[in-house]
């Protein structure tokens, strides 16, 4: 038995894997999917002050509630951040890190870095009315029309403070970590994905960003796989 921790990425919740977990429960793993601070129902919680660190305190702070050990740590998009900094943290506790068609950062590095088309989001929500919200760009790769109503009804804003904090990648325990890439090949127009890293692994997914709503079956065989 293997222990899943899944984190969502920007605008989603933990509902995004509502399709994912019954099926690695069902091969006999653990599953654990936290909702980040200002989502979902949490998403009381949000406003400007809420950012990386936010996140990473969330996931580190389930990790030691549950004292959860040899973790599969899957971070989606966004969550590729929120992910690197936890293993950061406590490399001794991951067992493998799977960014999910996800952020790949260096030390230092904030998503408007990583992924510079967030810039333009980040300059709209700073000269928004709020100062700090940003909307849903899109459905995120998702067109079945059930599928689109299902995911709007957990998607909410972003803030914005979450896509200028860096990542902490000091600690060199953590190039120990193992880290495999799922890409799904389905790329929208604009959208810059950075390159994995020489003698990483890297699987790929024939379909949109959010894969694990529109294949969860697929994208749980290559979880299982790594796990």
């Amino acid at each position: 038995m293997a222990t899943y921790l899944l984190v969502h990425g920007a605008w989603h919740s933990a509902r995004c894997w509502d399709r994912v977990i019954p099926l690695l429960e069902a091969a006999g793993h653990r599953v654990l999917a936290p909702t980040l601070t200002g989502y979902g129902d949490k998403i009381h919680l949000a406003g400007p002050e809420v950012g990386l660190d936010t996140h990473v305190a969330d996931v580190l702070g389930l990790i030691t509630e549950q004292d959860l050990a040899e973790v599969v740590l899957v971070g989606h998009s966004y969550a590729g951040l929120v992910i690197s900094s936890v293993a950061n943290a406590v490399p001794e506790r991951i067992a493998h890190l799977v960014h999910l068609d996800a952020m790949v950062p260096e030390h230092g590095e904030a998503a408007v870095d990583v992924m510079p088309v967030s810039r333009q989001l980040v300059e709209l929500a700073l000269n928004s009315d709020s100062g700090w919200r940003i909307p849903p760009p899109g459905t995120f790769g998702v067109t079945d029309p059930d599928d689109v109503a299902w995911l709007r009804t957990m998607l909410s804003d972003q803030p914005v403070r979450c896509l200028l904090e860096p990542v902490r990648l000091d600690n060199p325990a953590v190039k120990a970590v193992p880290r495999t890439h799922i890409h799904s090949t389905v790329v929208p127009e604009g959208f810059e994905r950075r390159a994995a890293p020489p003698g990483e692994r890297v699987l790929e997914l024939p379909t949109g960003h959010d894969c694990m709503i529109t294949m969860p079956r697929e994208l749980t065989d290559l979880l299982v796989k790594i796990g």
